[in-house]
């Protein structure tokens, strides 16, 4: 009678395990991922030649990322290119990996400390994709139908926990 009870124990045990493992992935704080990508250049209308950005771009906001539920730090632009198009530019990113984080533009006020921690999906937010790297420079395409205006921070958001990891007061250039 008492191996069966043990048996069932072992099992349930085991199948909360898995899937608070599955759930939580607790190795993503042990692991890196860092990305360099290049800022965005464009084709020179006269030689088809590409240009570096500083020299065909508009810097239309920036910030700098604050600490939430993680560690953060870095800095964040959205670039106009001559194309018309956006793009938002994070560089020098530091922040812990995890499950399900996004880059999102909101209307939200960032607010310093724990308070600030979950108030990026109570109003209007624009997903930019997945974060492709904790650590390092990277850049999102932002839709043309963003309205700038009201999207005036970004949050290293994680959808799994509904939490910030880090965000940034965007300001006009």
């Amino acid at each position: 009678m008492r191996r069966p009870l043990l048996y069932t124990f072992v099992a349930i045990v085991g199948l909360g395990l898995g899937a608070a493992l599955a759930l939580f992935e607790p190795w993503r704080a042990f692991t890196n991922t860092t990305v360099s990508e290049a800022a965005p250049a464009v084709p020179s209308p006269e030689a088809g030649a590409v240009e570096p950005t500083a020299a065909t771009t508009t810097v239309l906001a920036r910030g700098r990322l604050i600490s939430h539920e993680h560690e953060t730090s870095g800095t964040v632009t959205i670039l106009r290119l001559p194309d018309g198009s956006r793009v938002l530019r994070i560089e020098n990113l530091k922040t812990s990996d995890g499950p399900d984080v996004r880059v999102w533009l909101t209307d939200a006020k960032v607010i310093p400390g724990t308070s600030g921690w979950r108030v990026f999906d109570d109003g209007k937010h624009v997903e930019l994709g997945p974060l492709k790297g904790n650590l390092g420079n990277q850049n999102y395409p932002v839709p043309d139908d963003a309205d700038l205006t009201t999207l005036t921070s970004v949050s290293i958001w994680c959808a799994r926990f509904h939490v910030s990891f880090g965000a940034a007061e965007l300001t006009a250039a």
